[in-house]
């Protein structure tokens, strides 16, 4: 066969020779196509304009302006980089390279002591050097046996290798001048376009993700078209630092995850379990005050409970090992609170008359993620969860419904949380080994859902594939700090769970009936939450979540601290977290440290707040201050704490 059939994006269709490049092809339609052109999606995967044709298929030419061309860009400065590296350290091995949300990263195994970002400098002299010789990259293709004798003694890109290897024992790698990268993914023609790059930081990262591999180095580093575009992408990586719920909690004492315990099992220090408590308090309040019954339930189980729910045949890669009891007995850390909540509802016999029955719990859970997928609070083994499970005979489940979203906007207001869209979550009918096989209850919650949310008025967007196993559900796709999405809430129907464990109460007319389980989180984990808020507020929490909330600063501690201890009471008799800052240091000083603290109020004591009763206020990110009496400071910061820091109350 030495033609090709390739079909364009308007329908046209032209032979080629077989083995034309990406490049060729975009130059056979024009000059100035074949300059602009960065790769092509071809039969729907995206490959690089060295890459060669063939087979028949579709094909659309990607340039420079779309969206698509940034992850080609950034995988060649994955390349570049690889082969600087080899350059300037013969013995170094080299892993994964990839792209991420922002730029790219590569692997490495330096036996000869680790890469510091103080070399930065010195790469990217090398990195430019390569880039102004628009040295050609190419794909090149090898028996197995060729390509594990060339990598020499490197594990990690023996093991690509093997990885990749077809039946024919055939391998493709990105060939660099004299560096091979095994990772194969869509790269430019040659290296002219990253003139515009910067090398970002280092990091460790286990081997494939898990903690039982060796530790390598990675390497950022980003790169764009334009230099206007990298100047943006460094102010929202400053701003993104900034944010950084990890960063914060350091800086302000908050939690902590020490790798000697273990990974993703946080430690919440004085000041972040407040801000957890508060929420924790707040929460639990709020849900009793909506007719929610609060339990308590155990963090192990049976894993035939798991069994019978569907977990773990949906989620045991998700699930810790079941641990043997040595008679027979095999306990599970639990993933999910539905199965305990579940037995709490078969524990009586129930009515119609205690339908809507709602159960809430702040209820543990553990999932075992890879090391490499932890991230501070947002990602972690261990996690509470402000977890509630409804069950309701089926003509209330509109109005139960309505109820738990109208719950859930009362909670967002109080946080001030306003950027915010739905999402009804549908099962893909395709997928039978991820979702329960059951069209008819599939169509029918789906319609429910669907229903409710039209008679609400309210706007949403459709995504099928994100259901749970058991049941569609509308997420709540909540505006993280830096403009991404993650979903905080969600409301999920199940019709499945009942029939699986079997769930009855006895109707108005003395018969037993099935009832439906609604599964509702209103602010996700304890853990995700707070790291949410954190990143939010960067650091700077309203006057009612701040850990400490006042700071008192005495002029002289001689003069002024009995003066000082007495306000302390005063306002702690009025549940206002306040400290006295009493240490041998200057006054300015400990102003400058309530700032760098983010005390929402700081308030300093001298001779004239000790002779009229008075304090002068200073409040967070304000040069000014103002003098007011005890007695109205108090009624200030207690209304700024009840009426959760809003600024109209």
């Amino acid at each position: 066969m030495s033609k090709i059939k390739i079909e364009f994006p308007d329908g046209t269709e032209k032979e080629f020779s077989i083995a034309t490049t990406v490049k060729e092809l975009a130059a056979s339609i024009s000059n100035s196509l074949a300059k602009k052109a960065v790769g092509a999606k071809f039969n729907g995967q995206v490959v690089g304009l060295n890459h060669q044709l063939i087979t028949d298929g579709k094909i659309e030419i990607l340039t420079k302006d779309e969206p698509a061309a940034l992850p080609i860009l950034w995988q060649t400065g994955a390349v570049v980089l690889g082969a600087v590296l080899q350059q300037l350290y013969p013995k170094m091995y080299f892993g994964e390279s990839n792209v991420t949300e922002h730029g790219f990263f590569l692997d490495t195994d330096n036996r000869e002591g680790q890469v510091a970002e103080t070399d930065f400098e010195k790469l990217s002299q090398h990195f430019q050097k390569i880039v102004k010789q628009a040295v050609p990259l190419e794909e090149v293709e090898f028996d197995v046996q060729a390509a594990l004798k060339l990598v020499g003694d490197d594990p990690y890109r023996k093991e690509l290798i093997n990885e990749q290897a077809t039946a024919n024992q055939k391998i493709t790698a990105i060939k660099l001048g004299d560096y091979y990268d095994f990772s194969v993914k869509a790269v430019l023609g040659n290296t002219s376009a990253l003139k515009v790059f910067k090398l970002l930081s280092v990091a460790g990262a286990y081997w494939k993700g898990a903690s039982s591999n060796p530790m390598l180095q990675r390497i950022y580093g980003t790169a764009f078209f334009k230099q206007k575009d990298l100047d943006a992408e460094l102010a929202r990586q400053k701003e993104a630092h900034e944010r950084d719920h990890r960063v914060i909690g350091n800086e302000l004492d908050l939690f902590f995850v020490d790798p000697k315990v273990g990974a993703g099992l946080p430690y919440w220090m004085p000041k972040g379990a407040t801000i957890r408590r508060t929420i924790e308090r707040y929460i639990v309040d709020k849900e009793v005050a909506d007719g929610y019954q609060h339990v308590y339930t155990p963090v192990l189980a049976n894993l035939d409970l798991y069994k019978q729910s569907g977990h773990w045949d949906h989620y045991r890669e998700d699930m810790f090992p079941p641990m043997d009891m040595g008679d027979g007995e095999m306990l599970e850390l639990r993933p999910m609170n539905c199965p305990s909540h579940i037995q709490i509802y078969n524990h009586h016999i129930r009515s119609y008359r205690e339908l809507p029955l709602r159960i809430a719990e702040l209820g543990m859970m553990h999932r075992y993620e890879k090391s490499g997928a932890l991230t501070g609070l947002s990602r972690v083994r261990e996690m509470t969860l402000n977890d509630g499970h409804t069950f309701v005979a089926l003509d209330q489940i509109e109005s139960e419904f309505k109820k738990i979203l109208q719950l859930m906007v009362s909670v967002y207001a109080d946080f001030d949380i306003t950027d915010y869209r739905f999402r009804l979550s549908y099962r893909d009918p395709a997928n039978k080994r991820k979702y329960f096989d059951d069209d008819e209850m599939w169509e029918r919650s789906q319609q429910m859902l669907k229903s409710a949310m039209d008679d609400l008025g309210l706007e949403y967007f459709e995504a099928e594939g994100e259901a749970a196993f058991y049941g569609p559900k509308l997420d709540v796709q909540t505006k993280t700090a830096l403009g991404g999405e993650e979903t905080l809430s969600t409301i999920q129907l199940d019709f499945l769970l009942p029939e699986r464990f079997d769930l009855h109460y006895i109707g108005a007319d003395g018969q037993e009936h099935r009832p439906v389980m609604i599964h509702r989180g209103i602010v996700s984990t304890m853990e995700r939450f707070t790291a949410y808020l954190t990143e939010i507020y960067k650091g700077a929490f309203p006057t009612w979540l701040a850990p400490q909330q006042v700071a008192i600063i005495p002029v002289n501690n001689d003069l002024h601290l009995a003066y000082s201890q007495k306000l302390r009471d005063r306002l702690v008799g009025g549940h206002v977290r306040v400290q006295i800052d009493d240490r041998n240091e200057k006054m300015g000083y400990k102003i400058r440290q309530a700032q760098v603290n983010k005390i929402p109020y700081t308030l300093v004591v001298g001779d004239k707040e000790v002779a009229a009763d008075q304090v002068t206020v200073r409040k967070y990110g304000e040069e000014t201050t103002t003098t007011m009496s005890v007695t109205d400071f108090i009624k200030e910061v207690t209304e700024d704490i009840a009426s959760y820091s809003r600024e109209n109350n």
